[in-house]
């Protein structure tokens, strides 16, 4: 089995750069959240979003940007769900429009197979660009991942949140919506409003059945 999730707003229970925007200011902050908010929604081309919101902000130190990429709150019930999944097997990406800067804590802290992430450039120690490897189809920055470890689609659950992550769906059997804006709660089969993501575990016993879960250790005796 393969659990795909967004990281932002699902993994994380932060935005990065509107948090990072507030070391600019409020006016700063609202300019970032402004385009951030629009992008969620669908309103505006995702990678134009990105380029805006990283240039609005270029300047910003390296030791700025780390530190609060370390201090984003990971979501409640993460911990759980993560820990379940990898000793029931499961295999698990984490694919994201933000940065290395946020993602990497995660492999370690979720206990995640692989991680998909744009990369902020700095120069000098001030904030420069950013280099895309995931664009707003982050179905295809995963697919060659999920062809060489031969998982069929049926096997395969997606958690988002924006609508920027509807291509995501395309690769799974089964699609949840965590918190998720109106035009991703149309299309999952399922959704999650309270900000807890122990509470996937019991949709996905309901849905493929209490064997999904049980601990592999056990399973082979």
């Amino acid at each position: 089995m393969l659990i795909i999730f967004d990281v932002e707003g699902v993994l994380l229970n932060a935005e990065y750069l509107p948090v990072l925007a507030q070391v600019m200011g409020p006016r700063k902050e609202k300019e970032i959240w402004d385009i951030t908010n629009a992008g969620i929604r669908g309103e505006i081309n995702w990678e134009e979003g990105l380029r805006r919101r990283v240039q609005a902000l270029r300047g910003i130190s390296y030791e700025d940007a780390k530190k609060i990429g370390e201090s984003l709150p990971i979501m409640p019930g993460a911990k759980e769900l993560c820990s379940a999944l990898k000793k029931a097997d499961w295999k698990i990406i984490a694919v994201s429009g933000g940065f290395t800067i946020i993602t990497d804590r995660l492999k370690e802290e979720l206990c995640i197979d692989r991680i998909f992430s744009n990369e902020l450039v700095f120069k000098d120690g001030k904030l420069e660009d950013v280099i895309m490897n995931v664009t707003s189809d982050k179905a295809a920055a995963i697919r060659p991942t999920i062809r060489q470890w031969d998982i069929r689609k049926e096997d395969t659950v997606v958690v988002v949140d924006g609508a920027n992550d509807l291509k995501l769906f395309a690769l799974a059997g089964y699609t949840v919506g965590f918190c998720p804006v109106d035009m991703v709660r149309e299309k999952a089969d399922v959704s999650i409003d309270k900000r807890d993501l122990s509470l996937l575990l019991n949709l996905l016993k309901k849905n493929f059945g209490e064997a999904v879960l049980i601990n592999a250790a056990s399973r082979k005796h």
